[in-house]
């Protein structure tokens, strides 16, 4: 790959290596919360322990911008992301081989450690696709398109492995297996291409500093609102495709088809912006992709038969996939380089807690209709689409 300025660094082992350690990483922070519930509920342990542990891993999240900062002020953010993929994979080990010794508080709070720095394996990983895609837009919007796929790939292989090893072996294994992966993802970034600091220690805000930036920066206020709920409006079709099957004339089992089927949708997506990178400005194509969302969503709705059924789910995980990368772009594009890696970390981080929510909603409500958080979703991610266009026309004027 080359540009019009000449050949590109290192681009193709650049974006190989990158791939495949946020691919190994983002398995690792997906599958852990399905390893650690396994443990609890195969030991017999009652099933609030299991959601307490659950939860210990992942609600940390929200906690991981406020120490992202030193992702901005290190002279190299290789070094700090690797040492982020060690401890995450550390931690998760010691937590599942204590887990039947130790008081399960102890437990808990190794899991808490654990999930503090996931942020660094999502946001914190891609806050360094940049430095690696090159200044062009066009490239960096197409590495956009594989760092999408790394999250589709790493959240369908990480429970996976989780699944196949704890049936050939004990959810413990698999969690090891998971941890063993974050070492991997930290050599691969240490190999990474070096970028140096955009800016001095002393220009990098603080983290509510870094809030506050995106609150009044309209782009970046519009990224940080459409992914939170859109996060938390997709979240509800994993619970709803196990349910909604009987008003699709189809057996329970196809639950787990309708949900494949959106993570193949989304790797299609990721597909389609490798090969055809989004064009126009990043701001209006999230409130754009936001409102696809919401028409697969009500497609979701009013699917009458099975087949249908697919094709929502497939065009919903399309859609989410260009949303993604148009957040991304807009990320890139529009934050302080003295905050980006922040910003990549305190969007990851709210998407995650976002997604958690949406999940823990549908469940809240699915025993009133079977619809009903779809519906919800739908409209919520219609109404968030309707807000950006008049935030951007007030911002404008």
């Amino acid at each position: 790959m080359t540009s019009a300025h000449g050949p590109h660094p290192q681009p193709a082992w650049g974006l190989t290596r990158y791939v495949a350690a946020a691919t190994l990483a983002r398995a690792a922070d997906g599958g852990a919360v399905v390893a650690i519930i396994l443990i609890v509920t195969t030991s017999s342990a009652p099933g609030w322990l299991a959601g307490l542990l659950g939860a210990s891993i992942t609600a940390p999240h929200l906690l991981g911008p406020f120490i992202a900062r030193r992702l901005d002020t290190a002279r190299d953010g290789r070094v700090v992301i690797a040492l982020a993929c060690l401890i995450h994979g550390a931690t998760l080990a010691s937590a599942v081989l204590l887990y039947p010794v130790v008081w399960p508080g102890f437990t808990a709070l190794l899991l808490f450690i654990s999930g503090l720095f996931g942020p660094f394996l999502t946001g914190g990983i891609s806050s360094r696709l940049p430095a690696i895609a090159g200044p062009l837009r066009q490239h960096q919007r197409r590495a956009q398109g594989w760092d999408v796929a790394s999250y589709g790939l790493g959240g369908t292989i990480g429970p996976t492995i989780v699944a196949v090893i704890s049936v050939w072996a004990t959810p413990t294994a698999a969690a090891l297996v998971l941890a063993g992966g974050t070492v991997a993802a930290a050599v691969l970034v240490r190999l990474l291409p070096y970028a140096p600091p955009a800016s001095a220690s002393s220009d990098v805000p603080r983290p509510l500093r870094t809030l506050r930036i995106m609150a009044t920066s309209g782009p970046l206020r519009r990224t940080l609102y459409l992914t939170t709920f859109v996060a938390a409006s997709v979240a509800v079709l994993p619970v709803v495709a196990v349910t909604s099957t009987q008003y699709l004339g189809a057996p329970s089992e196809a639950g787990a088809l309708l949900t494949a089927t959106y993570g193949i949708g989304s790797l299609i997506g990721s597909a389609g912006v490798m090969v055809r990178p989004l064009r126009g400005t990043a701001d209006a194509l999230m409130t754009r992709c936001t409102l696809a969302v919401s028409v697969t969503l009500f497609a979701v709705v009013a699917a009458p038969n099975l087949p249908l059924g697919v094709a929502a789910y497939t065009l919903a995980g399309v859609a989410n996939s260009y949303l993604f990368a148009s957040t991304l772009a807009a990320r890139t594009e529009y934050s302080p380089p003295a905050a980006r890696g922040q910003i990549f970390v305190w969007v990851g981080a709210v998407k995650i807690t976002a997604g958690s929510a949406g999940t823990a909603t549908a469940g809240a409500l699915i025993s009133t209709a079977t619809h009903l958080p779809t519906i919800l979703a739908a409209a919520i991610t219609l109404i968030a689409a309707s807000l950006s266009v008049i935030d951007r026309r007030a911002h404008k004027r």
